[in-house]
């Protein structure tokens, strides 16, 4: 009974044999066999590249990172504006202040035709003015001349005898009759600067909130409720030669967590930088650093407004960059995650000197609700989508699959018109 089952069972065998003695073999045959040997390695090799290329997945989520700060990155260059006259603050919608930001922050002079002036970096881990209080005898207290003492009742710089003057509500137009100001020579460095212009390298920490980052002339300060600029009176006469012509050769903004600020500091002191970094920071770790610009340069998130170049000769005029940040995750092949930010950025410049209202060229009746400062201004607002790019590779057993399909599909199809060419061979011949 089992013999005759598994003779019965023959009948369904799909793969019929054949002797070779009732094997036919043709040139035709043979031809066509090469044709379908060099169609499947080359459809095998095509889907292995393909299988080994990187694909890249873009998903949109709600960002609900929270406690994080961003680093944002710049280099901008400032023709004809001498170091002094460029301030770094930073505001935003949280009430948080920061005003002439310098320990993360340099500040290179350039000459008259751009190039670097050697040894004219500067930090604020130790500026002239320090090494000057330095010198000073331990009880000596400086004259604030009238003005709005701080709290320990000293004025021992030129730059706290002009702020307490600014707290007081006086114009500070005289700095060469103050004792400080002469003995740090601040009129003569300053004029040696009148025709030199200044590189401005570093990073600046905001909160994760919309704000604004500007860089404008003078030092700012906080008298009843508001902001006041103060320009430097020592270049008023020679105003004209200045303005906020500037090329930004970079601006990026990156994550940093809470507490990188205490691994930068020890970083800046063991390795001399200019600006913070971070450990936690993916923009510090050298190979996620490089792995991260790479796949922004791939996926086209290039710094939109690298290389842009704005110029103007009016001394009085400000330049405004609206930001709109959108924090980005790169999930690699490997699993690393990798987080930056991209940001889309238009543009608005205008005449302060002209005044906050009057009539467009076009006959339009136009008023500026906030009275401007000439120098340049980034307002950033952050979004609250999450981009996230994620790698991806076919999988193995798709490989396979596809493979097996290929092969399959060449050789049966070759096998049909094998077929059909011997078919109709024969039956021309019987013809």
């Amino acid at each position: 009974m089992a013999k005759g089952f598994l003779a019965n069972l023959k009948g369904v065998d799909a793969f019929g044999k054949t002797t070779d003695d009732v094997k036919i073999k043709t040139r035709t045959g043979a031809f066509l066999t090469l044709v379908s040997a060099a169609i499947i390695l080359s459809f095998t090799l095509m889907e292995f590249i393909d299988y080994r290329r990187i694909y890249t997945d873009t998903s949109l989520l709600v960002d609900r990172s929270r406690g994080e700060k961003l680093s944002m990155r710049m280099n901008v260059t400032f023709p004809r504006v001498p170091c002094y006259l460029v301030s770094v603050d930073v505001m935003d919608i949280s009430g948080e202040t920061q005003r002439d930001i310098t320990h993360s922050i340099r500040k290179a002079r350039l000459d008259s035709s751009g190039k670097e002036i050697r040894g004219s970096r500067s930090t604020s881990l130790k500026n002239e003015v320090e090494k000057y209080t330095e010198d000073q005898s331990a009880d000596y207290c400086g004259s604030c001349y009238g003005g709005l003492e701080p709290a320990n009742g000293c004025c021992n710089t030129c730059e706290e005898v002009r702020t307490a003057y600014i707290n007081k509500g006086w114009s500070f137009s005289n700095p060469d009759s103050i004792e400080q100001c002469k003995k740090e020579g601040w009129a003569d460095k300053l004029k040696e600067q009148a025709n030199e212009g200044c590189n401005v390298v570093g990073r600046v920490r905001v909160n994760k909130v919309a704000g604004n980052i500007h860089l404008s002339p003078g030092r700012s300060f906080r008298s009843s409720s508001r902001d006041v600029y103060e320009l430097v009176p020592y270049l008023r006469d020679d105003g004209s030669k200045h303005d906020y012509s500037h090329t930004i050769h970079e601006l990026t903004f990156e994550s940093q967590h809470p507490l990188s600020v205490l691994f930068g500091l020890l970083l800046i002191s063991a390795a001399s930088l200019y600006y913070f970094t971070s450990l936690d920071d993916d923009d510090y770790n050298f190979r996620k650093s490089r792995v991260t610009k790479e796949m922004r340069k791939r996926l086209g998130l290039d710094d939109p407004l690298k290389g842009t170049t704005r110029t103007t000769n009016k001394p009085r005029y400000m330049y405004q960059y609206f930001l709109k940040v959108v924090s980005t995750h790169f999930r690699t092949i490997d699993g690393q995650l990798l987080k930056s930010h991209q940001y889309s950025a238009t543009h608005f410049e205008r005449d302060i000197a002209e005044g906050g209202q009057g009539d467009t060229p076009q006959g339009v009746y136009l008023q500026h609700g906030v009275s401007g400062v000439p120098g340049v201004f980034f307002n950033f607002e952050i979004s609250p989508i999450l981009v996230v790019h994620t790698d991806t590779r076919q999988s193995f057993a798709h490989f396979v699959t596809s493979t097996c399909a290929i092969i399959g599909g060449v050789l049966t199809v070759a096998s049909l018109f094998d077929s059909m060419l011997f078919a109709t061979t024969r039956a021309l011949k019987k013809h």
